[in-house]
């Protein structure tokens, strides 16, 4: 039986990088897995993202093959690498880790485990890997994240960490 492992998608795995804190995934994660499909995603952003480069060359240690996809992951319509992620959470106990809204809905109906960027950094400190979640929270907006900010708001309310 395969263990436990995070599938990652190229949202998180370019955020991560580029805030340089592939880190935490690592810290946090029992196993990582990178479908061969996001590896190519991230490396054809590397004309343009300086990142993606060394984003790339972390998830080459976690490289898995791709899948065919099963008609409940195809029918979706998704981006490749999401549909890769959730193909390879079909086959066990994985989590996906991606942040596109469509694909997180997929992954819920199929009724998988997932996790987000957002989810990772609060993890991280519920979990005491790092002090505080709102700078890096905030270098990941910065770095082109995308969230509501009642939403990240809430999220660390939730956590203890209130913008006092």
């Amino acid at each position: 039986m395969r263990t436990e492992a995070w599938v990652m998608d190229a949202s998180p795995l370019i955020l991560f990088s580029r805030i340089e804190r592939l880190d935490l995934i690592e810290r946090l994660a029992p196993a990582i897995e990178v479908p061969d499909t996001v590896i190519h995603e991230v490396l054809n952003g590397v004309g343009w993202d300086k990142s993606a480069l060394a984003g790339a060359d972390w998830a080459k240690r976690f490289r898995v093959p791709d899948l065919s996809l099963p008609v409940n992951v195809e029918r979706w319509n998704l981006d490749s690498g999401e549909s890769q992620v959730i193909s390879h959470c079909l086959r066990g106990v994985r989590w996906a880790v991606l942040d596109d809204q469509a694909a997180r809905r997929c992954v819920q109906s199929l009724g998988l485990l997932m996790i987000g960027s957002l989810g990772i950094v609060l993890r991280a400190k519920v979990q005491g890997v790092i002090p505080a979640a709102r700078p890096v929270i905030n270098n990941l907006v910065d770095a082109g994240m995308f969230a509501a900010e009642a939403l990240l708001e809430r999220a660390l309310a939730a956590i203890g960490e209130t913008n006092d």
